[in-house]
């Protein structure tokens, strides 16, 4: 008794086990995922600095100050 053979063919036309298809899937999910992330950005205000760096300084004097190896 023969049976037809239903695996499925990957891109280079080998046969894949059933296994095969069900990693395949998964992978090209976890790359449409990290194409998703690197996509992926966030809104920033891209503000300035120096306003917390002002406080810092205004907060703990001598800390921050020139030359100094914290120096902001």
């Amino acid at each position: 008794m023969s049976f037809k053979g239903t695996a499925s063919k990957s891109s280079s036309g080998a046969s894949m086990s059933k296994y095969d298809v069900e990693v395949e899937a998964r992978l090209k999910t976890l790359e449409a995922a990290v194409s998703a992330l690197q996509a992926h950005t966030h809104e920033s205000s891209g503000g300035d600095c120096g306003a917390l760096a002002a406080a810092l300084r205004a907060e703990f004097p001598g800390k921050f100050g020139e030359g100094s190896k914290n120096a902001l």
